[in-house]
């Protein structure tokens, strides 16, 4: 494996893109301290990845920078026989992929975290200007995709099996059983616009750890950390043909879904994109981790000013872009009107501009169209009979930090994913009806529960029909470890490191007779 000195840290870009001359203010207190200043620009074009190398074939995907509109960067763009070239190199590298050793795969895996640490800020500037994140979230984010790598290194060492005892009955006596799990095979990943750095490592990592070669199709909107995670992966001894990040139009990427030489289609995008591919994807193995409008219940026993906290970091970290974000507050009428004057004031002072700024909390969101649409909605309720408490305005791309309450159920801030700046606040007097108020969604992610009753923490994890109950926070905390996945409108299987490794890999049984 070709190791990277330290002296790579100030490399801008890697040998191989040079010589083609190409979650929160809580997760950023976690980002690593910087190792050199940024004071270098984002390249003026990159490449895609084909079968691990890169290609100029053109220019013709503008980047634009979120904040300002204007183009930041172009991205070599791939027609439909790029990604069937990529399929066709990814069923060439199955082989030798499953039988990449384990501390090979280790090692591929820890260079990345190593070359990673190095390029942080870079990779933090870059998402701030791809995605208009703001940079204290972006810092967060790289923070995750190293976390990420970093569990899948160690779980890569640990995929095994397990003995099966046969002999339950006299017809089995003598025979005993084991089974181990082996790489699925080529697996193709289509990811979202709003997490392009940790969600890419989401399926990434696990398929490095597993053996599996793949094909990324990244957001076309925020192509630039996948493509840069991508250089990082061409200077590692992956096998020839291993891995491919292609961005391409949607009338393009119809391979990734139908080819059936791609073993695994692991989708992360809306719930109308996802069932619809799901239909199409033929007998290969589908994950879908779709979208939400998660529901947090503030019980009678809550302490208001780290409910206010984490509320409004909940709602409105990312700018509200997150399948998780805090989209309903479901308040005990005892607490309900300390919390929405504090919630109030604490929203209204979240600074919004330009993403790049230390102290901005709410950036653009990731279009105009994005933020017209959401300000529709708003304005919609308003006219249903809500009550706008703060914020309501939009700037182009901007949206401002949104609290209503009172609002028709009926309405699509409601009942539909809002996916920006936005929550909704409604009260509650009976535990029991505030439960089955949250379930009452066609959505089913995670939910949050603030309550020191052990009896009706158990009671939310029982009832609530939703892919993870957190108890003394809100929906948003995810840990990069654990099953992430939801029921309902909100997808199928489950993602997480060892969860996804599970996904792709399949269970082989072997049964040995005794003499």
């Amino acid at each position: 494996m070709d190791r990277a000195g330290t002296d790579r840290v100030r490399t801008r870009t890697p040998p191989a893109l040079h010589s083609i001359g190409h979650h929160a203010p809580a997760q950023a207190r976690n980002a690593l301290p910087l190792q050199v200043p940024y004071d270098e620009p984002m390249e003026s074009s990159y490449p895609f990845f084909l079968g691990n190398r890169p290609v100029t074939a053109n220019r013709d995907l503008p980047v634009l920078h979120k904040y300002d509109g204007q183009v930041a960067t172009q991205v070599a763009l791939a027609d439909r026989n790029a990604v069937l070239s990529a399929i066709a190199s990814a069923e060439s590298a199955s082989a030798a992929m499953r039988e990449l050793p384990a501390y090979e795969r280790e090692a591929i895996l820890q260079h990345c975290v190593q070359r990673f640490t190095e390029l942080r800020e870079q990779l933090a500037q870059d998402l701030c200007i791809e995605a208009g994140k703001p940079i204290r979230d972006c810092r967060g984010e790289v923070a995750r995709l190293i976390d990420t790598f970093k569990i899948a290194a160690a779980e890569t060492t640990q995929i095994g099996g397990e003995l099966v005892p046969l002999d339950l009955t006299p017809r089995a006596k003598g025979y005993t059983g084991l089974y181990q799990r082996f790489p699925i095979g080529p697996c193709s990943f289509i990811t979202p616009f709003n997490f392009p750095l940790n969600l890419v490592a989401h399926k990434v990592a696990p398929a490095i750890a597993a053996g599996c070669p793949f094909v990324l199709k990244p957001a076309t909107q925020t192509p630039v950390g996948a493509l840069t995670i991508a250089s990082i992966l061409a200077e590692t001894d992956l096998p020839p043909g291993a891995f491919s990040v292609i961005p391409c139009r949607i009338e393009d990427a119809d391979p990734l879904v139908e080819d059936p030489r791609l073993r695994l289609l692991s989708f992360t995008g809306s719930p109308e994109v996802g069932w619809r591919l799901k239909a199409r994807a033929g007998r290969k193995k589908v994950v879908l981790e779709l979208g939400g409008n998660a529901g947090c219940i503030l019980d009678a026993d809550t302490d208001i000013s780290d409910a206010v906290a984490r509320v409004t970091v909940g709602a409105f970290s990312q700018s509200g872009q997150s399948c998780i974000s805090v989209q309903r507050v479901l308040v005990h009428a005892s607490i309900y009107d300390e919390f929405r004057a504090r919630m109030i004031t604490a929203t209204a002072a979240l600074r919004c501009g330009d993403p790049a700024n230390e102290d901005t909390i709410i950036g653009p969101l990731i279009s105009t169209d994005a933020a017209e649409r959401l300000h529709g909605w708003i304005h919609a309720a308003i006219d249903a009979g809500a009550t706008l408490l703060c914020g309501g305005g939009r700037d182009g791309a901007m949206l401002e930090p949104t609290l209503l309450e009172d609002v028709p159920a009926e309405c699509d801030v409601v009942c539909r994913e809002a996916f920006g700046p936005v929550a909704v606040l409604s009260r509650f007097t009976n535990f029991t009806a505030a439960l089955r108020e949250v379930d009452s969604s066609d959505f089913g992610l995670q939910a949050g529960v603030f309550t020191r009753d052990l009896h009706r923490a158990w009671q939310a994890f029982r009832e609530l029909e939703v892919g993870g109950v957190v108890i003394g926070d809100v929906p948003s905390w995810r840990a990069d470890n654990m099953p992430y996945g939801g029921v309902k409108q909100s997808g199928i299987g489950r993602e997480g490191v060892r969860y996804a490794i599970q996904d792709m890999t399949e269970m082989r049984m072997l049964v040995l007779r005794g003499r």
